[in-house]
């Protein structure tokens, strides 16, 4: 082997690239690990040119930059697009590199669309139905906030029935301001109007088209309803399938226990108002007897 010459030319060519290779690559990394490198501008931009209204460079770079690990040439990308993710409003996001030290960053924000359980818990839910955690009082900022609830991963669901409950009472010049989806799967809503409205049970598609049925019957018979009742209907039961029931403001029915308990006063009024009437024609008759004129009256025709 010692006395090929072009063998020994290509061990020492190829030692020599192995040389070169160690020392570039020792370099670049010497060269990516200066400060130089380390990100430290973030430019923000809105995703599908729609407008930014709670995020903003200050508040990402506040939330997220500390997630971060490595610099310039290391920094895993999806890794910074979930740490710029999981920052308040920021539905998606999308991550560029920006030559030397920056980074572009491509963000949607939650649209919010109410509430979720209890208003206390900062839970909100967007257009999409998908949960967020954010400053209540700045989504209210943009427009009024409803309330939705529904057991866990129903929010979807429950979406899908606030746009249609939309087109079941716009009829009724109302919309729903609240909806709730019980454990036991039955619906209620709370309208513009201040109806509050219980719809019933879904667990089936007979059951959502009965519910369909029921509702048009109600708001074909609105009409009827308001002539009678008045427009400020309180409530209404629509889970009957051949009818309905309502309570008008200002008219209060009376349970079964409070009817007889009425009943049984009115039963006691009525006997002691006889009992007075009684005392009151046994006075005036006593009165009567007693009278002296009537006596002398009554002696003289006696007496002729």
């Amino acid at each position: 082997m010692w006395h090929n010459a072009r063998l020994l030319n290509l061990i020492a060519t190829t030692l020599y690239a192995v040389v070169v290779l160690i020392a570039l690559g020792t370099g670049l990394m010497w060269l990516a690990q200066r400060p130089v490198f380390a990100i430290t501008h973030v430019q923000v931009a809105p995703m599908y040119d729609l407008p930014l209204r709670h995020v903003n460079a200050p508040s990402l770079r506040a939330n997220a930059l500390s997630k971060l690990s490595g610099n310039f040439f290391t920094l895993d990308l999806d890794a910074a697009r979930e740490a710029f993710e999981s920052v308040p409003w920021v539905r998606k996001a999308s991550v560029r590199r920006e030559w030397p030290s920056g980074l572009l960053v491509h963000v949607e924000e939650h649209e919010p669309l109410g509430t979720w359980g209890p208003s206390d818990t900062g839970r909100l839910i967007n257009t999409y139905g998908e949960l967020f955690v954010a400053n209540t009082a700045e989504a209210e900022e943009d427009a009024q906030l409803l309330a939705l609830d529904g057991p866990p991963g129903s929010q979807g669901e429950v979406v899908e029935k606030l746009q249609t409950m939309r087109e079941w009472f716009r009829p009724l010049k109302a919309e729903p301001l609240a909806v709730a989806l019980s454990g036991r799967y039955a619906w209620r809503a709370r309208l513009s109007n201040g109806m509050e409205v219980e719809l019933g049970r879904e667990q089936t598609e007979q059951d959502r088209v009965a519910m369909d049925e029921r509702v048009k019957r109600f708001v074909i018979a609105w009409p009827q309803v308001t002539e009678r009742w008045g427009k400020q209907i309180e409530f209404a039961d629509l889970r009957y399938p051949n009818g309905f029931a309502i309570r008008a403001a200002n008219v209060r029915f009376l349970t079964e226990a409070e009817a007889a308990a009425a009943a049984k006063a009115a039963e006691k009024a009525a006997q002691k108002g006889a009992e007075k009437s009684v005392a009151r024609a046994a006075t005036r008759g006593a009165a009567s007897n007693n009278n002296p004129t009537r006596l002398k009256r009554e002696n003289a025709e006696k007496t002729r």
